[in-house]
């Protein structure tokens, strides 16, 4: 009996489906997070995602976070232009559109669609011309460059899953005398009831900012709950 041997040819893949397998690669990328911070050892916190915007609005958060007397430490004035990144439903969106007035403006910046959904309808709700939604990604907020006179983070920066590249992004998005301000709960103290992925120390972000070239300039902990740190750009040496 004779056998046949059937060969298999491969052929090379269509150059069209090449390109369409290379951007989809592409777009994986950014979510290949990092499970901790190689500097400090932080475990960095999974992203709350849009099931969970019911909590960021939450009645007694105005009570754990007193968010008007942070942005009071924070002097943010009328005509600045400010973003807030990792914005969620624009629970401090809103406040800042209030404190930049008209003649200001407010980028909010977040990597969900479906938060920036419920961000638009507030916007819209309560009909603020002076805030601009953004859809970032994780490594790049999408800001323009030496444009912003304040970038805030609002128990965020721990969710970052790409935080040197992030930092990058936002450093260059500061003007020249631009400030970044970051509300983190305490990490030093147990009795704040959030999981401690979700909680950072002074220490943890003073090492982390500074080595993507920010300065601290100081950090207030006169809020219930929060630290509030203070960042400019450090000067080359």
């Amino acid at each position: 009996m004779a056998v046949t041997h059937n060969t298999i040819v491969r052929k090379p893949m269509p150059r069209r489906l090449l390109l369409i397998f290379s951007a989809a690669l592409l777009a994986v990328a950014p979510a290949l997070a990092q499970a901790e911070h190689p500097l400090t050892g932080r475990k960095i916190a999974p992203v709350m995602g849009y099931a969970g915007a019911d909590w960021l609005e939450r009645s007694e958060r105005e009570r754990e976070e007193a968010p008007q007397e942070a942005l009071d430490e924070m002097a943010i004035r009328k005509g600045m232009v400010v973003a807030d990144v990792g914005a969620g439903t624009g629970y401090f969106s809103v406040r800042l559109a209030r404190r930049v007035g008209p003649s200001g403006k407010v980028y909010a910046v977040d990597v969900q669609p479906e938060m920036l959904a419920l961000l638009k309808e507030r916007i819209a709700r309560m009909k603020l011309t002076n805030v601009e939604t953004v859809l970032g990604t994780e490594v790049d907020p999408k800001l323009a460059v030496a444009q912003l006179d304040a970038v805030l983070l609002v128990d965020v920066y721990h969710e970052f899953s790409q935080p040197q590249r992030m930092l990058q992004a936002i450093r260059s998005s500061l003007k020249p005398d631009g400030r970044l301000l970051l509300l983190e709960y305490r990490k030093e103290d147990p009795a704040i009831p959030i999981r401690p992925d979700h909680k950072m120390s002074i220490q943890e972000v003073r090492t982390e900012l500074e080595a993507e070239g920010f300065k601290m300039e100081k950090v207030l902990d006169t809020l219930p709950r929060q630290h509030l740190f203070f960042f400019i750009k450090a000067r080359p040496n």
